[in-house]
């Protein structure tokens, strides 16, 4: 069968090969502590689930709207309303099949072969090849360590061509957990204002999940001026534990919802029924355990920050949002394995601490960003504890050149 040459040169997800590895691998009989995927290992809050089960028990279990349920579209307008101060009626909300899926209808509606996506990095990975996909071109504009991870005025305007249409923003951001804020944010603005044909997608997927008090902003809040053509993305995978539902949404101008929503029709046509109900009860019902869990994502970015500055070679930093340790790797790069192997990148050495220390980390390269190795944390404190004893023990193993301690 011929396919397409777009989706030859599509990669597959950094995330999802490693964790289909790792849990091929476990089911073989290898323990694997599989730090790869970026899903928590709490539990859909109980009144979720059972929101659910009322549904489909009253018969929920048929088609609703293309664009989601009124009751939901209604809820997570008020949302914005009431969080954010957005002006945000419920016709500007579509619900989709997971953030992805409406990334991937945001930009399969609106770009022409050729047009720009300006994605800075270090980024999620389907960034990239969701652009791809949909025609266009994606242009990365690296974003270092020293500027917090993070997209400045000056480095957007360098970015922007005649041909751009997209900027991507992630805060906090995956895989770094970087977070812009209100005053970071109006300087991207100010600098759009003078480029009207570039549309920003405000990735917000992991707006609750943030350290230190640290504040959060999102563009249509901070730039209302600019809100025709701005899309807020968001959904309940991560806030909620609910990766599984694949359920998030979007809202934005009418005419780009209207298109998204024409687009889905011909694709998946609604999310899940007892999906949108179960989320309708994420988004309404009790809150407070999102604090907690916070906290306890919190104390686990201490535990394996504590646990892993002894180990030569690695050097994790304290992210203000997000549930992910950026790991830099690169004073392990170079070094030798037994039996000769040597670390050229840091594929190789995701692949050995796999092997070796029975842990499944992505790396950096993914993301954009060689050198690095991306660790979720919002696993068990005994997971954690594990894997990175078994991480240290692997490193230890290594030599060659001259390690640079981290």
């Amino acid at each position: 069968m011929h396919i397409s040459g777009r989706l030859r040169a599509a990669r597959v997800s950094g995330t999802v090969r490693l964790s289909q590895l790792a849990r091929a691998l476990a089911a073989s009989g290898r323990p694997v502590i599989d730090l790869a995927e970026g899903e928590s290992d709490f539990d859909t809050p109980a009144h979720v689930v059972e929101a659910a089960h009322a549904a489909a028990r009253a018969g929920q279990t048929r088609y609703t709207d293309v664009a989601g349920t009124a009751a939901l579209r209604a809820a997570i307008a008020a949302r914005f309303r009431r969080d954010h101060g957005m002006a945000v009626e419920a016709s500007q909300v579509v619900v989709g099949n997971g953030g992805k899926q409406l990334i991937f209808n945001a930009l399969m509606a609106t770009l022409e072969p050729g047009d720009e996506v300006i994605v800075p990095a270090p980024f999620w990975v389907s960034y990239y090849d969701i652009a791809g996909l949909c025609g266009g071109v994606p242009v990365v504009v690296p974003c270092d360590a020293a500027r917090g991870w993070k997209l400045g005025a000056d480095a957007l305007a360098a970015a922007i061509t005649p041909r751009s249409r997209w900027l991507i923003l992630n805060s906090p951001g995956n895989p770094t957990g970087a977070v812009y804020s209100a005053g970071e944010l109006r300087a991207l603005a100010e600098v759009l204002r003078a480029h009207p044909g570039v549309a920003v997608l405000s990735d917000d997927i992991y707006e609750s999940i943030r350290f230190d008090g640290t504040p959060f902003a999102t563009m249509a809040a901070v730039a209302p001026d600019l809100a025709d053509r701005v899309l807020t993305v968001n959904g309940v995978s991560k806030a909620y534990a609910m990766t599984g539902w694949r359920i998030g949404y979007a809202a934005g101008p009418q005419d780009l919802i209207d298109a998204m929503v024409k687009l889905q029709g011909q694709q998946t046509t609604n999310a899940s029924s007892v999906g949108q109900a179960a989320a309708l009860a994420a988004l309404t019902g009790p809150q407070d355990f999102v604090a907690a869990w916070c906290a306890a994502y919190a104390r686990r970015r201490d535990q394996v920050a504590a646990a892993l500055a002894g180990v030569p070679g690695l050097r994790a930093g304290r992210p203000p949002g997000a549930f992910y340790h950026f790991l830099d790797c690169q004073g392990l790069i170079g070094l030798q394995a037994p039996g000769d192997t040597t670390m050229a990148s840091d594929t190789d050495l995701s692949a050995f601490l796999l092997e070796h220390a029975g842990v499944a980390l992505v790396p950096g390269s993914a993301f954009g960003a060689p050198g690095h190795l991306r660790l979720c944390f919002a696993k068990s404190e005994d997971a954690l504890a594990r894997a990175c004893a078994q991480l240290a023990a692997a490193v230890s193993r290594l030599g060659g050149p001259a390690r640079t301690d981290g």
